[in-house]
């Protein structure tokens, strides 16, 4: 290849390729803006647990969902400051022979935004349990089974808000006849006790 040609495509390679490389505060830039912002699913990180081994019939038990949050994103706490902000839910298709008690959601904290100077807002950071209090009736189908959860959500950093996505999650159970042997499990999770509905 000749000199000239060979000089001419390292120029528009180093062009070309330094044109390509934003430096830091471009890329924080573009970030803040909200161009550059990560998929709102890739956000947050439920994982589902059940409070019992095994669940009897006429038993009750809990599922938790525990929601890992990204550093620097929040998202709306189940009783947000405004009315016009989303909510976080947590809902349950329920099986034939499973029914639903109640749903215990944790307290958010009032947090203060760029976007939101002056009022604080009720959110959730880090990592945060959603409760589900369930009953077996005593014609569940016995043996195992998954409990089709859904986690609504909208997340937000300092600067921008991501679409409300729903998240699919799974509960797996174990059904078990009445009167059999049950045993506690996940105490980490389930020992939460400043909760509100």
């Amino acid at each position: 290849m000749p000199f000239k040609l060979t000089l001419v495509l390292f120029v528009i390679l180093v062009v070309v390729g330094g044109g390509n490389r934003a430096s830091g505060k471009e890329a924080v830039a573009r970030s803040q803006d909200g161009s550059n912002l990560p998929n709102a699913s890739a956000v947050v990180k439920p994982r589902a647990y059940v409070s019992l081994d095994s669940v009897p019939r006429g038993n009750q038990f809990q599922v938790g969902v525990v929601v890992d949050i990204a550093r620097g994103f929040h998202m709306n706490s189940h009783k947000p400051s405004d009315s016009y902000v989303i909510p976080t839910t947590l809902t349950a298709q329920l099986l034939p022979g499973i029914q639903l008690d109640d749903t215990i959601y944790p307290e958010g904290r009032s947090e203060k935004f760029s976007f939101s100077p002056d009022k604080p807002l009720n959110v959730y950071t880090g990592s945060v349990t959603l409760r589900l209090r369930l009953s077996a009736s005593a014609n569940a189908a016995l043996g195992p089974a998954s409990l089709p959860l859904t986690l609504r959500y909208q997340a937000c950093n300092d600067a921008a808000c991501l679409p409300p996505v729903k998240v699919p999650v799974s509960a797996r159970l174990q059904i078990v006849a009445a009167g059999a042997a049950a045993h506690a499990v996940h105490p980490e999770v389930f020992a939460a006790s400043s909760t509100t509905k």
